[in-house]
């Protein structure tokens, strides 16, 4: 069994999906359909710069989502392999989770770069620039990255702090945690993790402190935007971030979406609940980012990773 995935931010960088339209007209005709939804040349910006700029969350997070569809359209186009015909899954990290949805046909292109759009504004929007911050600890497992969490909190109220936010926001693999909140409470999670075991701990280079409730804000904003997006069944069900679990009901789909605002991205146990579901073929699409965390998850697995047009006609060839 096979799984289609899609990648999350921080996988966006200038020239992306910039060779891929020069080769294709099919990859150009979703740019163009992007550009056309949000009222803004996103390509160019792909394509030129500024990197700050492509970085900003309501701009990295459609880009990313435009490339991954692009590098699937011209699969399907040209290459003659169609998802529901090639895959018995989708998922996607984080905003990939919305990639994955249109690339299973439950949101069409357009409504998909819109809600990314909203997605990225809201989450901005939802904390003063510079007080939440997020960081990745290092050869730690979500135990032991969520109990360094908690001791940064639990030592800043013991100084007579306040009580600060400070959990795991995505289970990435094995030895990859991030955790997310109160930029004073990350900062100290830093400090305190080698001590208490991590290989390494470092501060992200993100503008907003992703997947913990201090999103609220935002996910009450994706749950308006989302009742009143036209989502349809998937071709194939969708794993949630939320719950690990596959999902193709439309009513469960929405609440899974707002609900992993807040929410842990659960990568690691989306994984092994894939392959006890029989997958063992996880291609992903518009990055190489996922492949190797999967490797990490489940060694045996076959990942490949399809970027490039060389990418597209392998993995055509091998489908």
């Amino acid at each position: 069994m096979r799984a289609f995935i899609f990648p999350g931010q921080g996988s966006q960088s200038v020239g992306m999906g910039v060779a891929l339209a020069a080769a294709s007209p099919h990859a150009r005709e979703v740019f163009g359909e992007v550009d056309d939804a949000l009222g803004q040349n996103l390509f160019r910006l792909m394509s030129e710069g500024p990197a700050d700029e492509l970085t900003l969350t309501e701009n990295a997070q459609p880009a990313i989502m435009a490339n991954a569809i692009a590098v699937l359209r011209v699969l399907e186009k040209e290459g003659g392999v169609r998802l529901a015909e090639k895959a018995d899954f989708v998922a996607g990290h984080s905003l990939g989770e919305y990639t994955a949805l249109c690339a299973a046909g439950a949101f069409d292109l357009a409504t998909a770069a819109r809600l990314l759009r909203l997605r990225g504004q809201a989450m901005q929007a939802a904390v003063p620039l510079g007080e939440g911050a997020m960081a990745a600890l290092l050869g730690v497992d979500l135990e032991k990255a969520q109990t360094i969490a908690d001791a940064a909190a639990d030592s800043i109220l013991a100084e007579g702090g306040p009580q600060l936010v400070s959990t795991v926001a995505n289970d990435n693999d094995p030895s990859q945690v991030v955790i997310s909140g109160h930029r004073q409470a990350i900062e100290r999670a830093v400090a305190l993790a080698k001590e208490m075991g991590a290989k390494r701990a470092l501060l992200l280079p993100v503008s907003a402190p992703f997947h913990c409730p201090l999103m609220q804000p935002a996910a009450e904003a994706m749950e308006n935007a989302l009742l009143d997006a036209d989502l349809r069944a998937p071709l194939v069900p969708v794993y949630a971030n939320v719950d690990a679990v596959a999902i193709a009901d439309p009513g469960a789909i929405r609440v899974a979406l707002v609900q992993q605002v807040t929410g842990m991205v659960r990568w690691r146990e989306s994984v092994l609940a894939m392959q006890d579901a029989g997958v063992s073929d996880f291609v992903e699409l518009g990055g190489k980012v996922l492949g190797p965390m999967v490797k990490r998850i489940a060694p045996d697995a076959t990942t490949t990773s399809v970027v490039t047009m060389d990418d597209i006609e392998a993995l055509v060839a091998r489908l």
